[in-house]
């Protein structure tokens, strides 16, 4: 029996990205994958946000997704856009990126890490007992792990198999997607009608001043509202005629579907994120309407909390009750981002009452503490673990500042590209001490003369040292004393016992 420390089930984002973090750590990981290879068909996510592109760019690799998107303001609330671009952080915008550049650029990057991906195979159940977890394969063969993950989608096997409750609501809305070809060239762009919003595209296009600009030729991405949200049969070709005449009056002449699917604004949580010896992460974990783009960021972050804390545990530097920090301090962002999705949805209805509403909205969103206090979720930039009272970074991103240090200038994602902590001293370098955690934290000395600004809060109190999580997480904060430093390092990098 093939066996490896953690088995992650599912090769899209959120399953690569935990992958890869676990492998940076030296730990043993590998992949069940059900499809063949990364192909990906159909539109999925968009982007990328603010924050997922910081977390990317503190494992050394941002640059690979820079070069293939298109930077833009992509922030929204509802149907209004959010300019982040006066925000504290090196990467003010999102990224506009098809999910299968996504994760086709994230599987390069874990085969470098030489993590095995067992492709077209499915995970049919699992085993756990007191040291791990076996698996059952559909080829009839079985895997051992010490930890399972989930990160297998909102029909998730595990989720199922581990008997993890998956509340919610059930959805209100549906609607088909597909790629069609026309004889007759559709009004690129979204449509508000008093049927529902439809909208038309081609995969190619560029952004200028902050508007897509469709390429001429070639196949038609569109979208049309479903009539019943709950409809368990396939879309037709025939369905996105009559929902097109309805709205139009004409079909432009649809004569070839070359893939169709559909969403609705079904929205759910895993009442766990743990079971024992078993995780979930992304959508496994968590779905909802993708209005917003925060399905793929949320999973890729989940992964990032997940992927750290999981590789000490395996390695023996941490106690297993570090794993429960996981749900602890994920669950309740994603309970936040079905809350916010689905305040979204409601603003998205065509009837004259939510018109009104939104319009409201919108001029609430046009003044300067609203829009950046919302701008600063919708991008990720403003999760904040409960981690205590303290100062304002606890629990925060830690800024990417430029420091200066006996070495010469370095960036603070610089010294996350291993996934280390760092305890970064700002005092008198020596001042210091922690000689006998050398082997799990990294000290830096260094000076930084800026200020400390955090994105919708502004300017806090500039600390003398800050203990940085390997997610870029603030653990501790010092100002010109070590008081709860050792606490804090016993909390997250204390050995077992």
């Amino acid at each position: 029996m093939r066996e490896h420390a953690v088995v992650v089930v599912g090769a899209g984002p959120t399953g690569l990205m935990l992958a890869g973090e676990l492998a940076l750590a030296g730990v043993d990981v590998a992949i069940v994958e059900r499809r063949p290879n990364q192909e990906l068909a159909g539109t999925r996510a968009g982007g990328l946000s603010a924050r997922t592109l910081e977390v990317l760019d503190q494992r050394g690799i941002v640059d690979r997704f820079l070069a293939e998107g298109q930077i833009a303001q992509v922030t929204g609330f509802a149907v209004t856009r959010l300019d982040i671009s006066d925000f504290p952080t090196r990467h003010n915008y999102g990224l506009a990126l098809r999910q299968k550049h996504i994760e086709r650029i994230l599987a390069a990057w874990v085969g470098e890490l030489a993590v095995p991906i067992y492709r077209s195979l499915e995970v049919t159940g699992f085993a756990q007992d007191d040291t791990g977890v076996t698996l059952e394969l559909s080829d009839a063969s079985q895997l051992r792990a010490g930890y399972l993950v989930g990160c297998d989608g909102g029909r998730s096997l595990v989720r199922k198999a581990a008997g993890i409750e998956f509340p919610g609501w059930d959805p209100t809305t549906g609607n088909i997607l597909a790629e069609v070809e026309m004889e007759e060239e559709p009004p690129l762009g979204i449509h508000r009608t008093a049927l529902g919003i439809y909208a038309f595209g081609r995969e190619e296009y560029e952004i200028h001043d902050g508007k897509i600009v469709f390429a001429k030729e070639g196949p038609i991405g569109l979208m049309v509202p479903e009539k019943n949200a709950g409809a368990t049969t396939e879309p037709t070709l025939g369905d996105l005629k009559e929902a097109l005449i309805a709205a139009f009056g004409t079909d432009y002449g649809l004569h070839r579907v070359n893939w169709i699917s559909r969403f609705t604004d079904i929205s759910r949580q895993a009442t766990a994120y743990r079971k024992g010896r078993v995780f979930l992460a992304g959508d496994a974990a968590h779905v909802h309407s993708p209005v917003g783009g925060q399905g793929l960021n949320t999973g890729v972050q989940d992964a990032v909390n997940l992927g750290w804390k999981l590789a000490q545990v395996v390695k023996g530097t941490s106690p297993d009750a570090l794993l429960d920090t996981y749900h602890a301090e994920r669950h309740p962002v994603a309970a936040r981002v079905l809350r916010t999705t689905m305040a979204q949805v409601a603003l998205q209805r065509t009837d004259d009452r939510t018109e009104a509403l939104r319009d409201i909205v919108t001029e609430l969103l046009g003044m300067e503490e609203p829009r950046k206090r919302i701008a600063a979720e919708m991008s990720g930039l403003g999760i904040h673990y409960d981690l205590g009272d303290g100062h304002p970074l606890l629990g925060r991103r830690m800024p990417d500042l430029d420091l200066v240090t006996s070495d010469g200038p370095v960036r603070v994602f610089a010294l996350l590209r291993d996934a280390r902590p760092i305890l970064l001293n700002l005092g008198a370098p020596g001042s210091l001490d922690i000689a006998s955690w050398s082997d799990r934290i990294t000290l830096v000395d260094a000076r930084y003369d800026g200020a400390f600004e955090l994105p919708a809060l502004g300017v806090v109190s500039a600390p003398t040292a800050l203990l940085i999580r390997p997610d870029g997480y603030v653990a501790w904060v010092g100002d010109r004393t070590q008081d709860g430093l050792q606490k804090a390092m016993n909390t997250w990098f204390r050995p077992p016992g």
